[in-house]
């Protein structure tokens, strides 16, 4: 059996932590089988509907870097991938079974469903839905009625007795009882648009998907689908129902659990390594004792057997490790690139950087790397090799048992000494501020302490020394002049 799969979003919103998830485990499927994966819109809610949430989803993709073999913007074998470009497919098979006898035309309107529904929810009865008023109707009456242009929408016939089984490659054989199923489910509504589950039945068959890979949350819309599938007489596909994401508080991610849409990861500084190889471990297991998978590997180890049934938990701490890993990995070049456009946005440099102005921060990269946890951080860890940083207040100045005296004596002694120094010969000059701090009777830490916050603004900064070699060792004695003025 050649393997196709597909992922089915509806263009209703940006791309989020669950659909990507369900995106790519859909693609790892179709790569570890030599498959194809194929990119369908749903775009039938056209009230929510936006071109914005279309281009959303290609730029995220791209991002991410893995893309779908078959799709709207790539084609393929059975196009089109629209939803509204297929209305004539879904209309023509929902008469295939109003005609089989499997689905009836139901006349209804908003009012009187609207009773029921109040007349329901103020009663203790457990019958909750359509009361499939309309089931029961002759269809050649109903057919005439339809004819002579009174409203009508499709419904499928749902089975009074018995049950509805299917089998899920994760969670193993299912049964529902046919009385717990959602009654009489519309098939398509009266403007002659399809519901999602008609569409989705239709088009999963006619592209020949021999597996569905969704979310748990699907689970109560698969029985009235293979019911759907065997009064078309087709075989349905293969389900396998992914495990739910979680927030930290084990409710379902949302957006109070924080950043969920993928656009804010990518606005935050996340690589899309990180991402790629975070989300494809919620739910899902590979080698032990590994963390860091290349896309090619996840794509080659990926099977349906190391699924797990229980929740994941979306960590965004495990996360941000995640992300840690990924940008010291990269080359220095590489994360130059990758900071820019955060550097920009800061103002720190332009919107298309000189040569002098990349080189400055290509040489920058070896300090901040290891100190990065999103690329959004380098505007602030490193706006004082740019620009001066603000006068921090005295107390800045002043390490544990020291007072503002000897902290400003520590300060002159250690500008006093870069004008000494060779600061392309780093060893050389670290042992000179050490043999300077001893002489002092001082720790090393405490003489370079009033130093680190007159030039950085800060007492946590990247490496002292290489940042003066960058600004220039006049611009750092400038800087601790200022101090020593503010110190008194």
């Amino acid at each position: 059996m050649q393997v196709r799969v597909r992922y089915a979003p509806s263009p209703t919103g940006l791309q989020h932590i669950g659909s990507v998830r369900t995106a790519l485990i859909n693609y790892l499927f179709a790569r570890a089988n030599g498959g194809t994966f194929v990119l369908r819109l749903e775009d039938t809610d056209r009230t929510r509907f936006s071109e914005d949430y279309v281009k959303n989803l290609y730029d995220t993709f791209e991002w991410l870097g893995f893309y779908w073999d078959e799709g709207p913007d790539v084609g393929g074998p059975y196009a089109p991938y629209i939803q509204s470009e297929r209305f004539q497919l879904y209309q023509e098979h929902a008469m295939r079974l109003v005609e089989a006898g499997a689905a009836y035309y139901c006349f209804c309107g908003e009012e009187r469903l609207a009773g029921l529904r109040a007349a329901q929810e103020g009663s203790d009865s457990a019958d909750l839905g359509y009361d499939r008023h309309c089931r029961g109707l002759d269809p050649r009456e109903a057919a005439d009625r339809v004819a002579a242009g009174e409203k009508a929408v499709v419904r499928l016939k749902i089975p009074l007795e018995g049950s509805t089984k299917f089998h899920d490659l994760v969670l193993g054989d299912i049964e529902w009882k046919n009385e717990d199923v959602s009654p009489d489910p519309v098939l398509l509504k009266s403007d002659g648009f399809p519901t999602y589950h008609l569409a989705n039945i239709v088009d999963d068959h006619l592209m020949r998907i021999t597996h569905v890979m969704r979310a748990q949350e699907w689970i109560p819309s698969a029985p009235f689908h293979i019911v759907m599938y065997a009064a078309f007489g087709w075989e349905p596909p293969q389900l396998v129902h992914l495990p739910m994401v979680l927030g930290p508080d084990g409710h379902k991610l949302s957006k109070r659990h924080g950043a969920t849409a993928v656009d804010e990861f990518r606005k935050k500084g996340y690589l899309p390594e990180a991402l790629v190889n975070y989300v494809s471990h919620l739910g899902c297991s590979f080698e032990e004792g590994r963390d860091l998978f290349p896309l090619a590997d996840l794509e080659r180890l990926f099977k349906i057997e190391r699924l797990n049934k229980a929740p994941a938990v979306f960590d965004y701490q495990k996360l941000e490790w995640y992300n840690g890993q990924y940008i010291r990995m990269k080359g220095d070049a590489e994360l130059r690139d990758l900071v820019l456009p955060f550097l920009a946005q800061e103002g720190l440099v332009a919107e298309a950087p000189s040569e002098a102005q990349r080189s400055f921060v290509l040489s920058a990269m070896p300090l901040v790397k290891e100190r990065l946890k999103f690329l959004s951080d380098a505007p602030a860890m490193m706006r004082y090799l740019f620009e001066a940083p603000p006068l921090p207040a005295a107390e800045e100045f002043i390490s544990k048992k020291l007072d503002k005296a000897r902290a400003a004596e520590l300060l002159a002694a250690g500008a006093a000494l870069l004008s000494a120094c060779d600061l392309s010969d780093l060893p050389a000059t670290e042992a000179r501020y050490r043999a300077e701090a001893e002489r002092l009777g001082a720790k090393f830490g405490d003489l370079m302490a009033p130093l680190r916050v007159a030039v950085t603004g800060s007492r946590v900064s990247p490496p002292l020394f290489e940042s003066i070699a960058l600004i220039g060792a006049d611009e750092a004695l400038a800087r601790a002049g200022k101090a020593l003025a503010s110190l008194g």
